[in-house]
């Protein structure tokens, strides 16, 4: 099976299904995973778990690049200081728009520190075991939502 991670919301595309081979595609970089899933394992294989490293990695780099064009720009605290006046919807419009970029970059920022917790897991080798049941989450829903801890099965 193909994935596609290079949607421009992060939305992921499934290319084509084969039975025993999972290739992870992010950013144009394959990423083959290396065995067909078994959800009666215990954990995922070391060469499995720096699949998910890689991509954990490449969405945290992104989340960065991300959060830096969300960030409020570090200046000096002057601009909103002029003397001339401005109307209400003149005022109203940049404050809207910095509130919303404030927001998107601690909405990123809360990403990012998931992501992080994600490679806690991997180093700790508990990643991808669902904090509900016990079992493997689905490499698929893993490449996904490399943050997630909980397995479908256990969310619904």
């Amino acid at each position: 099976m193909n994935l596609d991670l290079n949607g421009s919301n992060g939305s992921v595309c499934l290319d084509t299904v084969e039975e025993e081979a999972l290739v992870i595609t992010i950013a144009g970089v394959k990423y083959p995973f290396p065995r067909a899933f078994n959800q009666e394992r215990k954990r995922y294989a070391d060469d499995e778990l720096e699949v998910f490293r890689k991509i954990i990695l490449d969405k945290r780099d992104k989340a960065w690049f991300d959060y830096r064009h969300y960030a409020p720009n570090e200046g000096n605290g002057t601009d909103g200081t002029s003397p001339t006046y401005k109307g209400v919807t003149e005022e109203g419009a940049p404050s809207l728009s910095v509130e919303e970029s404030n927001k998107l970059a601690q909405r990123q920022l809360k990403f990012i520190g998931e992501l992080n917790s994600g490679l806690v897991r991997i180093e700790n080798k508990t990643f991808g075991i669902c904090t509900e049941t016990g079992k493997l989450i689905h490499p698929r829903r893993m490449a996904a939502v490399p943050h997630c801890t909980l397995s479908f099965e256990a969310k619904n």
